[in-house]
């Protein structure tokens, strides 16, 4: 079976048959034996790509996922031997000590579930929920971790081409914070069931959010990480670490895997290739065009005063509230509001030019409509004031919500 290993083509392809025979329901023994040689030396980029080639090919992400566990068992010597290297303060050393962490918080959770469970007399319930609200603290924190992982590690992994592992482990961090929530609603239920069935319950929660962190974890330690090590660049480490600074960490981040990077300065990068028509901006590009179609697309009325106090722009949202017409462009904001409210307006646009103020907002009924009105002031990247943007929402419809509406429902 290990014969004719003599290109990357072959090893690729023997290690996709390989998964996709444990896929079949193969022995995995059996398996590992038969394809020991091509095991030897496998990576953790080798199995994430041959993983996203075999979902491009129509194996289901389910499916990739449903059987992670058996394949990983299989490849589990080969894939520990190759060690995460990242030295406190780097994003992923910090990410790993999380991940050891929240694994001792899971086992005490347990630990504490079946103490509740075997203990002969009862706990007072004030011991047992200060007890149980540190660990739904701990693991509600957790979300900075999670947040981390899914809006800076996974696209910087994304644009070096590991595209479907992140996918993959972005699905299972909702089946964690889907246990999570089921612990926290147990704990809401505290006062409302005995002890022994509350303390059954928790057992079987903590069980299984340990069992599913630590399955998790191991996934991103052994393949995930790795392969991050391996394909991003060194000069992008810190721009990954800044934005993860941006989100923050967690209660139980140690100090020393945060603080210890602060110094590192990233390796000069290359200055950006700006397609012609398009603006670039601190964040992201677009063309004339997309920005004017953005604010237009927006459904609040949007205009911005210049720091002379004259009208440089407005957008034509689809059923504006307050009508604006070209005309007012180059007008004096003086010139634009009745007499009533004109030394209100004045003072406003005077505070954020002081700095004295960094919003006034205010609500109104107008023409049936319920009216949410808020002055922003606008500065530059050095702080320096550039002008005043007025927001105006018709929010009637947004104080009748109630309940939750998700993203795919109807």
């Amino acid at each position: 079976m290990t014969e004719g290993l003599g290109n990357s083509d072959d090893r690729k392809a023997m290690l996709k048959e390989m998964i996709r025979e444990l896929h079949a329901g193969a022995d995995p023994e059996r398996v590992k034996e038969e394809f020991k040689e091509v095991l030897e030396g496998v990576t953790s980029v080798e199995i994430a790509k041959i993983e996203e080639e075999l979902i491009h090919e129509g194996m289901p992400r389910q499916e990739i996922q449903r059987l992670c566990d058996v394949h990983l068992a299989v490849m589990r010597e080969s894939l520990e031997k190759e060690k995460t290297l990242a030295p406190p303060g780097h994003p992923i050393h910090t990410l790993m000590e999380e991940h050891n962490i929240l694994l001792q918080f899971a086992g005490k959770l347990r630990e504490f579930a079946v103490q509740m469970r075997e203990r002969r007399t009862p706990g007072t319930p004030e011991a047992d929920l200060k007890q149980l609200d540190h660990f739904a603290e701990h693991f509600k924190e957790s979300q900075r971790h999670y947040l981390r992982e899914e809006n800076v590690l996974f696209p910087y992994l994304e644009k070096h081409g590991i595209v479907e592992p992140p996918r993959i482990m972005w699905s299972e961090h909702n089946e964690i914070r889907s246990r999570e929530k089921d612990l926290y609603a147990l704990i809401d239920r505290y006062e409302s069931e005995t002890v022994q069935s509350f303390a059954g319950s928790l057992v079987e929660i903590a069980s299984n959010l340990g069992d599913l962190l630590a399955a998790h974890f191991y996934k991103e330690n052994n393949i995930l990480f790795p392969a991050a090590m391996r394909v991003i660049p060194d000069n992008e480490w810190p721009e990954i670490r800044r934005e993860a600074d941006e989100i923050g960490y967690c209660c139980f981040t140690p100090d020393y895997a945060v603080r210890a990077a602060e110094t590192v300065e990233a390796a000069p990068a290359p200055a950006p290739v700006i397609e012609q028509g398009k603006l670039q901006f601190d964040i992201g590009e677009l063309t004339p065009e997309q920005i004017e179609g953005l604010f237009n697309a927006l459904p609040v009325d949007v205009t911005f005063v210049d720091k002379d106090d004259e009208v440089r722009y407005f957008n034509k949202a689809e059923d504006r509230i307050f009508i604006r017409t070209k005309a007012v462009i180059g007008r004096k904001v003086a010139d634009c509001h009745p007499q009533a409210s004109l030394h209100k307006v004045l003072e406003i646009v005077e505070s954020f030019k002081q700095g004295r103020r960094d919003k006034a907002e205010f609500w109104i009924n107008y023409q049936g409509r319920f009216v949410y009105i808020v002055f922003y002031p606008v500065h530059d990247r050095n702080g320096q004031y550039l002008g005043t943007v007025e927001v105006v929402q018709d929010i009637s419809k947004l104080k009748t919500l109630q309940g939750e509406k998700r993203l795919l429902d109807s």
